[in-house]
Formats: structure tokens, sequence, C-alpha cells
């Protein structure tokens, strides 16, 4: 990867930063599947905060270093298993592969808002906490 490219990987990782913090759905359209169903093409969304919707495909793309097909989509090889969650799940160690704060959901309650397993399955530390893990930073939707 030549410097340009990290430059714009980084970037890209930022700016989706600032658009899904953690606990953030990203909502997946498939577009196309090959004969053989051994690839997709499939674009990725957020909702914003104004209800309008977030065309991430791209960034995804630079971010996590993946092949865009010709319909602007992304390709994404492989079978037997959800390619939407896969996409979603390297996004999510993209991001926050250094972990995340705690959330909660603002009411005292960091259990219930918290998109981590840690506290179900794990510390059961309810109170602001940085997960080291990443836990599941991002939720994936299909639309």
């Amino acid at each position: 990867m030549t410097k340009s490219q990290k430059a714009e990987q980084a970037e890209s990782i930022e700016r989706l930063r600032d658009m899904l913090p953690p606990g953030s759905t990203v909502r997946c359209v498939l577009r196309s599947v090959s004969r053989s169903g051994m690839s997709r093409q499939i674009d990725f969304y957020h909702v914003n905060a104004d209800g309008g919707l977030d065309y991430l495909t791209g960034y995804i793309g630079q971010a996590c270093d993946y092949r865009r097909a010709p319909s602007g989509a992304l390709k994404v090889s492989g079978c037997g298993m959800d390619m939407g969650f896969s996409v979603v799940y390297d996004l999510s160690r993209a991001l926050f592969g250094d972990g995340f704060e705690c959330p909660g959901n603002g009411n005292g309650e960091y259990h219930r808002g918290c998109p981590s397993n840690d506290h179900s399955n794990g510390d059961r530390d309810y109170t602001p906490h940085h997960h080291k893990d990443g836990g599941y930073a991002l939720r994936c939707e299909w639309i």
C-alpha cells in the first residue's frame, strides 16, 4: 500500500468514526450474487440524526481494503456465512480495534445500552469502562 493509499485509509477511518459511534447500526443492501454464489455485491448505509441515509460503501472499501464492483458496491467474496455481518465486523475492528468507552443508555444503566457482550458474558462491571476487545461496536441490519 502506498503512502497516499494509507493516508486515504486513515482519512476514511476518521470519517467513519465520526459518523458511527459505538452502538450504531449499519444497513446492508444486497445488490447481486454471482452465479456460483461465491461473491456478492453489497452497499452499506447509516441513518443519520436528520433521518437521511449516509452512503458508507466507499469509506468502508477504503478503510477495510475491499474492492469495488463496477456498480460501486463492495465486492465481497465467500459463502456459508452472513457476508454483510462479516464486513461490518471488519469495519468495527478497523474503527474500534483499541476498544471504546461503555456508552450506557444515559440513565446510569450501562449494561442496557452498551454494544459489548462483556456485560452479559464477562466482567459484569456496569460502570463506564474501556472495552479492550472492541466488543460488538457496530450492528448489522439487512434492508
